[in-house]
């Protein structure tokens, strides 16, 4: 069984940065022991323009057998020769979603030391699998890969070219295509879903599946429509770690929902069984100060940038000084359910004129973010890798240049305060740091000089004596130049 992943590039960034993502060399054919049998990592081209890199995994039968896993799906022994001759050798399955993390462990993770920039930016992938085992067909590979941003083409293998009347095979050849993943999404996804597909692990499933799953499926499974299907295949429908599992995507998922963090959904039913009331959520005191800052500030147009699933934006439409609105997130879903939470289908004409939704990335420079009194960074900063700071630093403070800029982040110092949140532990799974009240003013005082402003902190939520407040503000406004007068008046 094999696949390809190819890349296109061009003399500024060329293709062949695919060996350091994978971080395999494409001058050598490398070998690579598994559990199941030989994986062998080749590039089939490796040119600055187009990079192929190919994985071929050698299952070995007698080693599967002498693993114990010669075992039928209903647990019952196969035939005795059936346990030799089968598909596994030929069909991609979870044996193949085993050898993807072993060979390429590090690029599953999005670490590239060479090439941090490019692991952190999504590629223009095509990712070809000849035969993947697919039980429910192509209308459910369709199902599992197209919301991931994938463009999916499953067309069935037939049982016998010869034969056309004896139908298809439960076989599909698999294509996929994207400019929108990073790899280590890509791989993430294949990961998880061979082994959904051919609905059968050729390995014992412990409870630390559970915990892989998660890993992998982090930042995209608990919003996925087939979750459900995907959780119960992958824990080979063993009940209690399908249970647990989907416990935990649940809280995931209303945290993302909500706009809090996990530990505000995980306290809410002990809150509302106290006779004392309820405090005010983190999120709705952090919406509230943005809110503050905005209208201390002046702000009329006002960019929410990361914009998710529309909450401020929402509170923004209720105070009419704010009579220009523009939500920006990276997530098609996330912008569909904003303009669901919206109701902006039956907004009036007036109302709708205030608000627009746009999708784009936070680290590229866009001519439609510039003239906006302020601009929001709302808890976004902390799910970007390091490496990618710098680019949403230039975009927002150096190219779209609004007047006055609020940036929030959560307090690391303050986690010693959530009783269920483990030592060493970041508040949500897909932060990427949290910084404490040193690194974050560090960081917003260099800001502030290399592009013009001033910055002032406010705490969020309530303030420690030891350890601070839980979530940090940063007020940045902008330093009033000849030039900008100049332009101002011109405009």
């Amino acid at each position: 069984m094999f696949l390809t992943i190819s890349t296109r590039g061009t003399a500024a960034t060329p293709a062949t940065d695919l060996g350091f993502l994978l971080h395999k060399n494409p001058g050598n054919a490398q070998t690579f022991s598994t559990s199941h049998g030989t994986a062998h990592v080749f590039y089939p081209e490796a040119e600055v323009e187009r990079c192929t890199a190919a994985l071929l995994l050698e299952v070995d039968p007698i080693a599967l057998i002498r693993r114990g896993k010669g075992k039928g799906r209903g647990g019952a022994p196969d035939a005795a020769l059936g346990q030799y001759v089968n598909d596994r050798p030929y069909a991609a399955s979870s044996l193949l979603a085993v050898a993807l993390s072993t060979v390429f462990s590090t690029a599953l993770r999005g670490v590239c030391n060479a090439r941090p920039e490019r692991a952190a930016a999504p590629l223009p992938l095509r990712i070809e699998v000849p035969a993947v085992a697919a039980k429910g067909g192509p209308d459910l590979v369709r199902a599992l890969f197209a919301p991931l941003g994938w463009d999916v083409s499953a067309e069935p293998v037939p049982l016998d070219p010869e034969f056309p009347d004896w139908g298809d095979s439960r076989y599909v050849r698999l294509v996929l295509e994207s400019e929108r993943l990073t790899l280590a999404e890509a791989l993430r996804h294949l990961y998880v879903l061979l082994p959904v597909l051919d609905d059968a692990k050729h390995y014992w499933v412990s409870p630390d599946e559970v915990d892989k799953l998660l890993r992998a499926g982090e930042g995209w499974l608990s919003g996925h429509p087939e979750h459900r299907l995907i959780t119960n295949r992958y824990l080979s429908r063993r009940w209690s770690l399908t249970r647990q599992a989907m416990e935990r995507l649940e809280l995931v998922r209303l945290a993302e929902t909500d706009d809090s963090e996990v530990e505000d959904i995980d306290n809410a039913v002990g809150a509302e069984s106290e006779a004392e009331p309820r405090p005010t959520p983190l999120a709705v005191q952090r919406r509230e100060a943005v809110l503050t800052g905005l209208r201390e500030a002046g702000a009329a147009r006002v960019l929410d940038l990361g914009c998710g699933e529309g909450h401020l934006v929402r509170e923004l439409l209720r105070d009419p000084r704010f009579t220009e609105i523009t939500g920006v997130d990276v997530s098609a879903r996330a912008l569909a359910i904003a303009a669901r939470r919206l109701k902006l289908d039956r907004m009036g004409e007036r109302q709708a004129s205030r608000v627009r939704l746009l999708q784009g990335s936070l680290t590229y420079t866009d001519k439609r973010l510039t003239g906006y009194d302020a601009a929001v960074l709302s808890e976004v900063i902390e799910h970007l890798d390091l490496p990618r700071l710098p680019a949403l630093e230039y975009a927002v403070f150096g190219a779209a240049r609004p007047r006055t800029v609020l940036v929030t982040t959560p307090n690391v110092e303050y986690n010693v305060r959530w009783e269920t949140l483990p030592a060493g532990h970041v508040r949500h799974g897909d932060h990427r740091f949290e910084w404490t009240r040193a690194e974050f003013a560090a960081w917003a005082a260099a800001v502030a000089e290399r592009y013009g402003y001033s910055v002032e902190f406010r705490p969020v939520g309530p303030d420690d004596p030891e350890v601070g407040p839980p979530t940090q503000l940063a007020v940045f406004h902008r330093d009033t130049t000849e030039q900008d007068k100049k332009e101002a008046k011109a405009a």
